[in-house]
């Protein structure tokens, strides 16, 4: 643990992971300063909460001075780690770490932490279900739920902490080290955040940096990106894989997900499972690996496995009109998000696109598009280039808004058809979040 007492830190990010990180660094003694880009008129509630504390802020973006002279600099998930202020601190000496970096110097639970570029959430929380099930003291967040820094004074209150974690949170570690890692596959994503793709992979894989023998590493057998780092994973690895069987870990064989182990070979039929799709079925077999390796029982696993409905905004039966089947997948945001969806319907599919542009390349969208999609409606700032290298490959067209990319779909599907919004981008270019996205588009189905 860090002694933080009448140390100068500085916390730069100021939404609810950042105010959180605030609180816990008053309560260790630390002297605290914030810094964050939006104005303080679109943070009242933060601000009023800051002035409360009497913390020095900084609103309306970063400065050089806020920074140097500073003993510890923190940073909130989404901090691009190439701000100039930044630089000049490390460049001073200034430690620079994540508020995950930061948790877990005072966390005294086991990590079992998951991350990749899709699936995540759903991982996360299934696990954290099958271990609640088996009657485990288990805390789940991380990217998900609450911030880690709020477990951090948890003690011994918790037999595990299920921790989802993103590429942003990893740039920031130091010393963090799972129990047990999770990667679940890896995608061009966030381009409009990272120079190269590599960097982006680097990002993700630090997962594993400050892993020893006699932890445990789960990775997807079948995703080339992550094999290819495989010899690097100094833990005990197991894998799952859709594709086929494996010495230790899980596979599917088209309709029960079989674990493997050393002392023994278990049976998982997904009839029964409430969560469909390709993608479902790995992160189902990351979750069944990942709690019969933490001693849940087979039941308590399999009860969980027929009653978890799976996220809002992912893949999200929404009704059906007129026999054509409506699905949002609003929180699809990346290119391997939309494959993993498209591959989830045998059925001729109206796709809903676009948002705004992450500069991800979008040809292995080609093929899927080509044989599964028979018509897509493009939204958004990102329309006109996925219509120039993608619109060649079904009949395509663009609406204004997302309620009259509703009506294009409903004026096309025929009975058997589905209509899914699988963007390929994020929101922020006309809406709040993936949230609210998801929200009007059903909202829209609704109104047919």
């Amino acid at each position: 643990m860090m002694d933080l007492r009448g140390k100068r830190v500085l916390v730069v990010g100021l939404a609810r992971t950042g105010l959180a990180t605030v609180q816990f660094l008053r309560e260790k003694g630390a002297v605290v300063s914030t810094s964050e880009i939006k104005p303080e008129a679109e943070m009242k509630e933060v601000s009023e909460q800051l002035r409360t504390w009497a913390i020095s802020t900084e609103w309306g973006g970063h400065t050089v001075k806020q920074f140097i002279g500073q003993e510890l600099i923190v940073l909130s998930p989404g901090v691009e780690p190439t701000l100039e202020p930044l630089r000049r601190a490390v460049d001073q000496g200034i430690p620079v770490i994540s508020e995950l970096e930061l948790a877990y110097r005072f966390v005294e639970s086991p990590i079992l932490a998951i991350t990749g570029t899709n699936g995540k959430t759903t991982t996360t929380l299934l696990i954290g279900e099958m271990l609640k099930e088996a009657g485990k003291r288990v805390g789940v967040g991380g990217n998900v739920g609450e911030p880690l820094i709020l477990f951090a004074n948890g003690k011994n209150r918790w037999d595990l902490l299920v921790v989802e974690v993103s590429s942003f949170q990893l740039e920031g570690i130091e010393t963090f080290r799972p129990r047990c890692s999770i990667l679940l596959n890896i995608t061009e994503d966030h381009l409009d955040r990272y120079a190269r793709y590599e960097d982006y992979i680097e990002a993700k894989i630090r997962i594993f940096k400050n892993q020893r023998a006699e932890d445990f590493a789960i990775l997807n057998r079948d995703d080339p990106i992550v094999m290819k780092y495989e010899e690097n994973v100094r833990a005990r690895k197991f894998f799952f894989s859709l594709k086929g069987e494996v010495t230790e870990g899980s596979f599917f064989n088209g309709r029960e997900v079989i674990l493997r182990l050393v002392d023994r070979e278990e049976r998982y039929d997904l009839a029964q499972a409430l969560l469909k799709g390709v993608h479902n079925v790995e992160n189902m077999m990351a979750a069944i690996l990942a709690a019969r390796l933490f001693k849940s029982p087979q039941k308590a696993v399999e009860k969980v496995l027929g009653h978890f409905k799976g996220l809002e905004h992912r893949l999200e039966f929404v009704r059906e009109v007129e026999g054509v089947s409506y699905y949002n997948d609003s929180k699809g945001t990346n290119v391997g998000s939309v494959i993993k969806s498209l591959q989830s319907f045998q059925n001729p599919i109206i796709l809903i696109a676009g948002g705004k542009d992450k500069q991800t390349d979008l040809h292995p969208l080609r093929v899927l598009i080509r044989d599964r999609v028979k018509k897509m409606i493009l939204i958004g700032e990102a329309k006109q280039r996925m219509a120039r290298e993608l619109g060649s490959f079904t009949d395509t067209v663009m609406a204004e808004t997302l309620e009259e990319a509703v009506l294009l779909a409903r004026h096309t599907a025929r009975r058997g058809d589905v209509v899914l919004l699988s963007p390929a981008c994020s929101s922020f270019d006309m809406f709040k979040d993936y949230k609210e996205r998801g929200e009007v588009f059903k909202e829209a189905v609704n109104r047919l």
